[in-house]
């Protein structure tokens, strides 16, 4: 039955080679030149930015731009109406101190809302290399509510290739199944197997449930815990 998602998910991996390439080898530089990765999104797209700060196998120089607001959990009516408010991924954004050497992810299914393309826009504005991880296809299809979409004000689009309303079941006609958040796990973890193949000295945390990791884990947390509050 999961045929046709596994399907997608190559598909996907295939006709985003290039941007794929591109994510990977700007996080390089910033790992490099003591950047931070900046992953973003609202609503169910903060699955992602969960995805990518402080998991097993992940990158340790890994910093989220996030508000409590846009956390469905805390309110999820709220959370929507967040997302479409003016000013508050630009106040996000411009808080959050973004240098030029750092790397900003900003995932967004449709990419037409204020936060994720205010983000993206104020990312650029300080130096940093943009990267959206979003659906063209959804995209085009939803209501522009930024004046622009994400996937235009980027230096990087990754496309999840989500069908619009991300539902996926039954084929003929689908009302279910939504396949976004296993996109965007599909496109992070292809990035990941890039960055360890061009820099495999990269930092990334260590299993907290495997002896011996603890330790290493703290080094990390010494070395980025300065930067990164969050840790």
């Amino acid at each position: 039955m999961i045929d046709d998602l596994l399907e997608r998910m190559r598909q996907m991996s295939a006709a985003n080679e290039e941007p794929l390439r591109r994510t990977a080898e700007a996080i390089v530089a910033t790992g490099r030149a003591d950047g931070l990765v900046r992953p973003a999104g609202a609503g169910h797209s903060l699955v992602a930015v969960m995805e990518t700060f402080f998991r097993a196998g992940g990158l340790a120089f890994v910093r989220p731009l996030w508000h409590e607001r846009i956390l469905p959990l805390a309110s999820a009516g709220g959370s929507t109406s967040a997302e479409r408010e003016p000013g508050l991924g630009r106040g996000v954004a411009e808080a959050a101190g973004i240098r030029p050497e750092d790397t900003v992810i900003v995932y967004s299914t449709s990419g037409v809302n204020p936060y994720p393309v205010e983000i993206a826009q104020a990312a650029r504005a300080a130096g940093a290399q943009v990267v959206a991880v979003t659906s063209v296809a959804a995209s085009r299809r939803a209501p522009l509510r930024a004046g622009v979409r994400l996937m235009d004000v980027v230096d990087v689009v990754i496309d999840t290739q989500v069908p619009p309303g991300d539902v996926t079941w039954p084929l003929a006609a689908p009302v279910t199944a939504p396949v976004s958040s296993l996109a965007n796990t599909c496109v992070w973890a292809e990035v990941l197997r890039r960055v360890h193949d061009l820099a495999p000295e990269v930092p990334c945390w260590r299993s907290a449930n495997i002896e011996g990791n603890d330790e290493l884990n703290r080094v990390l947390e010494e070395r980025f815990g300065p930067r990164i509050p969050e840790l």
